[in-house]
């Protein structure tokens, strides 16, 4: 799901900085060398124009001089504000730990429930954490590892070579999702953010009720009322909601860079694609799993 530390109070104060806060470091940096400017115009008042006398600058400081305009502007990692690859760089050390956990879940099944359940608690305390915290969210990402990975030994045991298919289907609309989004064909607009909503909450109003059902033994099948073709149907509508949570994900980075957001909200990134990628590769899983379970 979209990741709701983006829409904390927190981050939305940090991000757009208001009235009387600091402004960033380069911003800083501007001003006083533009503050620095202006007091020497200001000196230069007054003074005459001819015949005044050049200053002599040393070689060492003419050399210092050229130094400074050769180096490089000053980039988001000098001014500790988020960037595109600082969100990459965390991306992938989350999803690395989700793999990592996933071959010894793969290896020991029995780690799945424990997995399971670490999961969901870190998975909620991330969620609503005012400020991120990389320990947690890299234990999540083990946790959840350990999951998937139990739980994909488990249905190619069942269905042999099933776990590849979701894992190279979920990298498909990962992928897809990434480039409608870059060229603007798919946003997520105010009106589609309300539908989402809506069907997110009636999908999870769903999932409950037949997991009750199922614990319970009203239903004996394996997914409960999600068997057949209902099943599938369901999971499609679930797989498009995991795609446009994908692009609340994408369009929350993209305002966190353009505003400046504190380079920490790179994790919150991270956390919330890994969340949304984690639900996206459960879904095609079960679909899958339907899929073959009815040839």
């Amino acid at each position: 799901m979209a990741n709701p530390v983006f829409n904390t109070k927190n981050f939305q104060e940090q991000m757009h900085s208001g009235q009387g806060q600091q402004a960033p470091g380069w911003y800083q940096g501007g001003q006083q060398q533009s503050q620095q400017g202006t007091d020497w115009y200001a000196g230069q008042q007054g003074r005459p124009q001819y015949g005044q006398q050049v200053p002599q600058y040393s070689p060492e400081q003419l050399e210092q001089l050229e130094q400074s305009y050769r180096q490089p502007a000053a980039g988001p990692a000098d001014t500790g504000r988020m960037s595109y690859n600082d969100v990459i760089a965390k991306t992938v050390i989350t999803l690395g730990l989700v793999l990592v956990g996933a071959a010894v879940g793969w290896m020991i099944p029995a780690l799945m429930l424990p997995g399971a359940i670490v999961g969901l608690v870190l998975g909620l305390v991330n969620s609503f954490k005012r400020e991120p915290s990389p320990a947690l969210i890299l234990l999540y990402a083990a946790a959840e590892g350990l999951f998937l990975g139990g739980i994909s030994q488990v249905f190619e045991q069942m269905w042999p070579g099933i776990a590849s298919q979701a894992v190279l289907a979920t990298l498909c609309v990962f992928a897809v999702t990434l480039a409608l989004y870059s060229s603007g064909k798919v946003r997520a607009t105010p009106r589609a953010m309300r539908i989402f909503m809506i069907a997110l909450i009636g999908y999870g109003v769903f999932s409950l009720v037949n997991l009750f059902l199922m614990l319970f033994g009203v239903t004996d099948s394996m997914f409960g009322l999600r068997s057949g073709w209902l099943g599938v149907a369901i999971g499609l509508i679930a797989v498009l909601l995991a795609a446009f949570s994908l692009v609340m994900d994408f369009t929350a980075i993209t305002e966190g860079v353009k505003a400046g957001a504190p380079q920490k909200y790179s994790w919150s990134a991270a956390f919330g694609l890994t969340v949304t990628l984690v639900w996206l590769y459960i879904e095609i899983l079960r679909i899958l799993a339907i899929l073959r379970g009815n040839d």
